[in-house]
């Protein structure tokens, strides 16, 4: 199996996983939730079902999820699909966006009863904010490691400056920090060039990509005459000028994949992989599962991974 260890959490991991932000029943997803309108929610229940077998299967047997997805209906429903089964579950905090840091602990205690769990294999702060130390949260991290509730400690949209503070908050109880989730795709390599991909590797951190295959602009399923609905249209990757541009690029990456016998948006997750990051691409069905799983069924090449950088390499802003 294609695994790595997380940072130098000890845990192993697949080199890909799956994103579940839209997993749940849609009777308890919010109205308004941005999921709802940018993607639309995943498809059935035995959909989403098969698609965990598929990725298990596979060996991509990550799923990521969060307390605020669908206000824990993204958890409940991992929860119970993964029941019994060899899934490492990663979930982030907090479960309200304007949330203490002191709600940590009982955050975690309702994520855990979502998941049918007694201890999640990664928990991540989902993002940065002013009125929530730092350190603070790193400590209630480290308490619930040594309770056995969480088995590594992650954070998500953290900057390089945010990153070194929570790692060395962690440090000084002896915890590793074991990854940073940003977004990042052939399309978004702004972690390159803001000194999170570099503090990542300097303290061992493991990048987690987000949106890896750029909302899907790099399955090459979109065009200018075929632009996505809903609320993904007004996307920056879909403006018209992007597009045009990106057209060359999903040339050679058809090209690069016919010679694996596989697709552009294959070869985009792949690039990230053999870049040494951890790409969790969402999957509303089964087959959107299977597409992505087959990332880990073959490997490019140096000469393949310089070409697609360097067709890409516009995007480094």
């Amino acid at each position: 199996m294609d695994d790595m260890i997380l940072g130098t959490s000890g845990l192993r991991v697949p080199r890909l996983g799956m994103g579940a932000m839209t997993w749940g029943d849609p009777a308890e997803f919010p109205r308004m939730n941005p999921a709802r309108f940018a993607y639309g929610l995943a498809e059935s229940e035995d959909e989403q079902r098969k698609a965990l077998d598929i990725c298990i299967a596979a060996g991509a047997n990550l799923v990521d999820t969060a307390a605020f997805y669908g206000k824990g209906a993204s958890e409940r429903r991992v929860g119970s699909l993964a029941h019994g089964k060899n899934v490492i579950l990663a979930t982030k905090y907090p479960f309200k966006i304007f949330g203490s840091a002191e709600a940590l602990p009982r955050d975690l205690e309702d994520s855990l009863a979502r998941l049918q769990r007694q201890t999640v294999d990664l928990y991540q702060i989902h993002y940065p904010s002013p009125w929530r130390s730092i350190p603070r949260l790193m400590n209630l991290m480290a308490d619930a490691v040594e309770a056995g509730k969480v088995r590594a400690v992650g954070v998500s949209n953290y900057s390089a400056d945010q990153l070194r503070e929570a790692h060395a908050a962690l440090a000084g109880r002896g915890i590793p920090l074991a990854s940073n989730q940003v977004q990042y795709s052939l399309l978004f390599r702004k972690p390159e060039v803001d000194g999170v991909l570099d503090a990542c590797r300097e303290l061992g951190v493991t990048l987690i990509a987000y949106q890896p295959l750029a909302s899907g602009a790099l399955t090459g399923k979109y065009s200018l005459s075929n632009p996505p609905t809903g609320l993904r249209r007004h996307n920056a990757f879909f403006r018209k000028k992007n597009l045009t541009e990106l057209e060359p690029v999903i040339a050679l990456m058809k090209e690069i994949g016919s010679s694996h016998g596989k697709t552009p948006g294959q070869v985009a997750l792949r690039w990230l992989i053999e870049r040494g990051a951890l790409p969790i691409p969402g999957a509303k069905n089964s087959t959107q599962a299977a597409h992505n799983a087959g990332a880990l069924a073959f490997t490019l090449s140096p000469a393949e991974v310089e070409a697609v950088d360097k067709a890409t390499s516009a995007w480094k802003r």
